[in-house]
C-alpha cells in the first residue's frame, strides 16, 4: 500500500479533493479505485519471439507466461503519456505529458473462473524523476529516469514514430514507419494479443505479487513497412534480452492509442 501523502507531495499536489484520503485508502486496498487516468498515444510496438526460459526470473508468483500460438514474445514499446491525472481527476503540475519506453512480456493468472491476461514490465523509462518515484512506490515497477525525446510525423501517406533515450551519454532509439489508414487489429492476431492484455503484475519484495487492472478501448493499428531498435540495451534489460533487441523484430506496428485508466493494485499472494 503506497503512502498517499508521499505520492501527492512527490508530484507537487498539496491536498486532495473529495473523497477523503481515508475513503481513497479503503478503495485502493481493494484495487477498486482509479489511481491514474491518461491518454496513451502513438504507440510503437516491436515484438520479438524469445525462449520462455529468458523470462523465468521475472515471472511474478501466482502467474505463468502467456503465449501466442505456442510462441513467447517480449515487446519493446514507446508511447506518449498525455493529459495525465492522479486518481482520475487531479491534474499533475508539470507532469501531464511525457514519453515512456518499456520492455514487457505477457502472462496470465487464473482467478476463479476468469483467465486474467496481463503484462509484466522488465524495465520502464520516463524522463521525469517524480513519475519514476511514484510508480516505484505505488506499484513496485522498475522505473528509471533518463533524458528522452520523440518524433511523430505524417509526411504525405508515410507515418513516422520514433522514441529515444540517453544512457551514459549514448542515445538509443526505437522507430517504426507505416503508411495508409489504421484499422482494428484482426481477431485472433498477434497485434490483438499484444494490445489486449488488461492486467498488470509486479513482483514485490518478499515474494508477493501485486495485481492491477488497466482499461481502454481496442486500438487501431498501422502495420509497418520498416521498424527496429538502434542502440545498446543490455545495461537496462540484461545481456540476453539486450541481444534479442539487436535482431530485427518479428512483427511491429504503430497503434493510435486511447484514453486509459490504471487502477490501484492489490496483493494477490
Amino acid at each position: 500500500m503506497p503512502d498517499f501523502v508521499s505520492v501527492r507531495m512527490g508530484l507537487g499536489i498539496s491536498a486532495l479533493p473529495q473523497p477523503s484520503q481515508r475513503q481513497l485508502v479503503e478503495q485502493m486496498a481493494q484495487g477498486k479505485r482509479v489511481f491514474l487516468s491518461a491518454e496513451w498515444r502513438e504507440l510503437v510496438m516491436l515484438n520479438y519471439e524469445v525462449d520462455a526460459k529468458l523470462l523465468e526470473a521475472h515471472v511474478p508468483a501466482g502467474t505463468v507466461v502467456d503465449s501466442f500460438e505456442g510462441r513467447t514474445y517480449v515487446s519493446l514499446v514507446g508511447f506518449r503519456f498525455c493529459h495525465t491525472k492522479l486518481f482520475g481527476y487531479v491534474p499533475i503540475p508539470f507532469h501531464g505529458d511525457f514519453d515512456e519506453v518499456n520492455l514487457r512480456f505477457y502472462i496470465r493468472r487464473k482467478e476463479q473462473n476468469e483467465d486474467r491476461r496481463g503484462v509484466v514490465f522488465i524495465a520502464e523509462i520516463v524522463p521525469k524523476q517524480a513519475v519514476a518515484q511514484v510508480a516505484r512506490l505505488a506499484y513496485g515497477e522498475n522505473y528509471v529516469c533518463l533524458p528522452m525525446k520523440h518524433r511523430i510525423d505524417m509526411n504525405g501517406a508515410i507515418k513516422t514514430a520514433e522514441y529515444e533515450w540517453q544512457l551514459a551519454g549514448a542515445w538509443s532509439k526505437l522507430h517504426a514507419y507505416a503508411s495508409g489508414a489504421p484499422a482494428p487489429a484482426e481477431e485472433g492476431s498477434l497485434e490483438q494479443f499484444t494490445t489486449e492484455h488488461y492486467w498488470g503484475y509486479s513482483a514485490k519484495r518478499g515474494g508477493d505479487t501485486l495485481e492491477y487492472r488497466v482499461t481502454h478501448v481496442p486500438w487501431n493499428i498501422w502495420k509497418t513497412s520498416a521498424a527496429g531498435f538502434e542502440g545498446e540495451a543490455s545495461a537496462l534489460y540484461g545481456v540476453e534480452l539486450g541481444k534479442v533487441l539487436q535482431r530485427r523484430p518479428d512483427t511491429a506496428f504503430i497503434a493510435d492509442g486511447s484514453a486509459v485508466e490504471v487502477f490501484t493494485g492489490k496483493k494477490i499472494r
